[in-house]
């Protein structure tokens, strides 16, 4: 069963994902060359705490971090730890928090410092499949059209997406239905409704889509090595179309706002 949000249950959405785009622009602030990836952990618990909310990874099936922080071939869910960003890395903040019972889900890719060229467009094309998927997020529209609208992109544009991990219904709980990949057929899949959440959040490889496990048994990270983007918005289906519930000031200023 997909669950429908109604009310007060979508604004209390609204007000946890506005607070998840704020905390991970203060997050974004810190990145620089030479801090530890467990700095930067600490730092999000710290923020997340002073906001009155909790972190919703924390402890989700073991995870032992409070943010996924993931760096360059580390595609996702990256532990924070002792290794050191440095100039020219690309690092993705993964970040979701529970406020007043709810969850806020969102996640980017930051430079650090100057990147090369194929790098921005890595993170531009991930960026772009992202609002292309959310571009399909209407109602009377199935799963299958947003997975399918990213996949043909992503290969359009040369590159690959990841299959081993999917976005997700979120609401209460951080995993709901359905199950939102960014791989699959148009026209099938769930049929979307208004009042359904999603966290729609492509990852996409420089090379080979598939990946590999590090022995933390979390880390996922190209089996090539090469470099991996990841971009997540969480998006309310509405009658007149996407609303995206974690779009910043500066996302608005760049007319990212997709109808």
């Amino acid at each position: 069963m997909i669950p429908i949000k109604r009310g007060k249950e979508i604004e209390a959405m609204r007000r946890s994902c506005r607070l998840v785009t704020e905390i991970i622009e203060k997050i974004k602030a810190i990145l620089a060359p030479g801090i530890t990836t467990a700095e930067v952990d600490q730092y999000a618990a710290h923020l997340i705490q002073s906001y009155g909310a909790k972190s919703a990874f924390l402890g989700y099936r073991g995870f032992p971090g409070n943010i996924c922080i993931s760096i360059n071939e580390e595609v996702v869910h990256g532990i924070g730890g002792k290794r050191k960003i440095r100039y020219g890395d690309l690092v993705k903040l993964d970040v979701g928090i529970i406020f007043d019972g709810w969850i806020g889900d969102t996640a980017k890719t930051f430079p650090v410092g100057t990147v090369d060229v194929e790098d921005l467009r890595l993170m531009e094309v991930t960026s772009t499949a992202l609002m292309i998927g959310i571009a399909q997020a209407r109602e009377g529209n199935r799963v299958g059209d947003i997975s399918s609208a990213i996949e043909r992109y992503v290969l359009e544009q040369g590159y690959q997406v990841v299959k081993d991990f999917v976005g997700h219904g979120v609401g209460r709980r951080l995993h709901e239905e359905p199950p939102v990949p960014n791989f699959g057929k148009a026209g099938c899949g769930p049929k979307l409704k208004a009042g359904m959440i999603l966290a729609i959040e492509p990852m996409v490889n420089r090379g080979t889509g598939r990946v590999v496990m590090l022995p933390d048994g979390w880390t996922a990270v190209t089996e090539d090595g090469q470099r991996s983007a990841h971009f997540e918005h969480t998006v309310l289906i509405t009658k007149k179309g996407p609303e995206i519930l974690t779009l910043s000031e500066k996302d608005i200023e760049l007319d990212c706002y997709t109808h």
